[in-house]
């Protein structure tokens, strides 16, 4: 039974921590891990280094300051005009959305139609939607033209078919739609703490299925026609490469691995101002030299957006990343891009890999509270944390996104809860000796062993003491006739049977001498009462011993008697031996002298006999007979000795 309960006791703390470290998980998952991802990625991942060929014009502050906002259409088609008539450009990403005509200026309207039209290597953004905006934009026919138009052909090869997130599409205007070459999607979903760390790679709007912007213009200028989407990553054939896909529950995401801005910017790739691009138009119209040579975007991957977050009235576009709190949308999406042509992803770790380090930091962990001392395991398991934390250091720096925090907090929990384990099992064994112990020595001189444990050394002090001794008579003989076996048997239920009476009147049995019993009252309990309390003692041990004659006449054991001898003075109490093995214990004359009155009950046929000192005490409550004159060995002075008859 003590077995079967120990190890439940094993069976409930190992359950209670893992459910402890359960609950760490995930609050550390909800409320601390992004915040160390973001640190992580600002700090560590986060590079200065960028593509050269992906520049951003931006309607920034200077832009909307120079041409009030709102834009009229035909500012837009002056930029596409630039790149498309003076430069050389590989793709234009046009990171907007454009849902509706300018009634009162259809002529800048079909302006910028035009040169959309112009514009083939254009690849513009769509947004789509979980609601429904309205039937046009669930329009069957209109989401059929929409994908026969825009659409490209992606093999899904995925073992489990997440549903698409979207059933709708903002709708294009008629000609909008047909001047557009190349649509993408440009929805950028934050998480839930608020922070975009991933983003879609492929969005699903009624099963089927379009690559996000940056995804769709590495497709253009690589001639791809066709994706491969898998359970781990997109594969784009006939290039090679391979978009790592997060173990997410959402669709195909992919951790963005963000760059540092550059000095002096928002942004982290060149950024070229709107308003400069078109005043560069107009003066190379005229035949003068352009704030901004044209064939600087020779050769380059241009994104055109909007973030004018200063100024008063202009387009906005920011969200908050771990980079910044107000990211530009175009700088993001130029950094998606930036990710795939130099096949730079972040790769989230499994959750066997996250479950494996657990494992190994809380293993580790108790392994060192248990095999150390508390100060070398304390050490020890804070170097395995800064072990740990330079491990999760290393892997952000290699793009590998690994928890920092949680498992940081399930070593910290795994150390409260294992120390507080080890402390109990430690008390819990501390007192399986005190009682093992206390077989051997009494009980109260281990608690006072305990009280006193800085402080145990040889020596002690006088005290004044009733010492008690009380024998079996004729045990000599009586072993002679009785097996081992049967004597011990005796014996034990004898000292079984005494020993609560002499700790129910405050004494402390010092030691068993053979069948011979050695108490002390007075020390180390403090019992000012301590003459009376031994004979009182004395008087119920003799009418124990009665019971239990009866009793072994019934079982056919042989009759016992005993004699107790008290007296009561001054003697030395305290630690006697060596300073590697002591003993607790009373030695002096008065110990001596109770010995001897013992033995006279031999003499007296007697059960139980006491000094003059301690009748001093007791005269009061005992009917006695005096024996004058008694000569004892060791003694030159005869003295008197007291029969006790009974007790008032």
């Amino acid at each position: 039974m003590k077995r079967l309960k120990s190890k439940l006791f094993y069976i409930y703390a190992f359950l209670i921590h893992i459910l402890l470290s359960v609950v760490i998980i995930f609050a550390s998952w909800e409320f601390l891990e992004y915040k160390a991802y973001n640190f992580m990625m600002k700090n560590v991942t986060a590079k200065p280094t960028v593509s050269k060929d992906i520049v951003i014009i931006s309607i920034d502050n200077q832009s909307v300051s120079r041409y009030r906002w709102p834009w009229k259409r035909e500012l837009y088609s002056y930029i596409f005009e630039y790149l498309n008539t003076y430069s050389n450009t590989k793709a234009i990403g046009y990171d907007a959305i454009l849902s509706v005509l300018d009634a009162e200026n259809p002529e800048s309207d079909a302006k910028f139609f035009e040169q959309l039209k112009k514009t083939q290597n254009a690849v513009v953004g769509f947004i789509p939607m979980r609601e429904n905006i309205s039937m046009e934009e669930t329009d069957p026919q209109f989401l059929k033209d929409f994908y026969e138009k825009f659409g490209i052909t992606i093999h899904d090869m995925r073992k489990k078919k997440i549903p698409g997130r979207y059933n709708s599409i903002i709708r294009f205007p008629a000609p909008y739609f047909d001047a557009v070459k190349n649509a993408a999607s440009v929805k950028a979903s934050t998480a839930l703490y608020g922070y975009l760390q991933s983003a879609d790679s492929i969005v699903s709007v009624n099963d089927k299925m379009y690559p996000v912007l940056a995804l769709r213009i590495y497709m253009l200028i690589n001639g791809a026609k066709e994706l491969i989407l898998t359970d781990k990553e997109i594969i784009i054939p006939n290039t090679g490469k391979k978009i790592p896909v997060m173990n997410s529950m959402i669709g195909s995401q992919t951790l963005i691995t963000y760059k540092k801005k550059m000095k002096n910017s928002d942004y982290s790739h060149i950024k070229y101002s709107a308003s400069d691009i078109i005043d560069s138009l107009m003066l190379l119209k005229q035949g003068k030299k352009p704030i901004i040579d044209p064939h600087e975007f020779d050769g380059k991957i241009v994104f055109v957006g909007g973030n004018a977050q200063a100024a008063a009235i202009g387009p906005v576009d920011a969200i908050p990343t771990p980079m910044m709190e107000n990211h530009p949308g175009v700088d993001i999406q130029a950094t998606i891009l930036d990710n795939i042509i130099n096949s730079e992803f972040t790769r989230q770790s499994s959750i066997l890999f996250d479950l494996a380090l657990l494992a190994i930091l809380t293993a580790g962990t108790i392994y060192l509270i248990l095999k150390l001392s508390f100060f070398k395991s304390l050490i020890s398991v804070i170097l395995l944390g800064i072990i740990y934390t330079i491990f999760s250091v290393y892997c952000f720096k290699f793009n590998i996104a690994v928890n920092v925090i949680t498992p940081l907090l399930v070593q910290l929990s795994t150390l409260i809860f294992g120390y507080s384990y080890r402390f109990i099992l430690e008390g819990r064994n501390k007192e399986k000796i005190k009682q093992a112990m206390g077989k051997y020595i009494s009980q109260d001189v281990m608690k006072n062993v305990v009280q006193n444990i800085d402080d145990i050394r040889l020596g002690g002090k006088k005290a004044v003491v009733t010492v008690l001794f009380a024998d079996i008579r004729g045990f000599t003989s009586m072993s002679e006739k009785m097996t081992a076996e049967d004597v011990s048997k005796i014996l034990n239920e004898y000292f079984t049977e005494i020993e609560p009476i002499i700790s129910k009147y405050n004494g402390v049995i010092n030691k068993f001498i053979g069948d011979a019993v050695m108490a002390v009252f007075g020390d180390p309990i403090e019992d000012l009462n301590h003459p009376v309390n031994a004979v009182r003692c004395a008087n119920e041990m003799l009418k124990k011993v009665d019971q239990l004659q009866d009793k072994w006449l019934f079982e056919g054991k042989p009759k016992i008697e005993i004699g107790i001898g008290i007296n009561t003075g001054e003697a030395f109490v305290g630690n006697i031996g060596s300073e590697k093995r002591l003993e607790y214990t009373v030695i002096g004359d008065t110990v001596n002298l109770a010995s001897r009155i013992e033995s006279y009950n031999k003499v007296y046929k007697t059960n139980l006999l006491i000094s003059s000192s301690t009748y001093s005490y007791v005269s009061g409550i005992a009917d006695v007979i005096k024996i004058s004159e008694v000569t004892i060995r060791g003694k030159s002075k005869k003295m008197d000795i007291y029969e006790v008859l009974r007790l008032s």
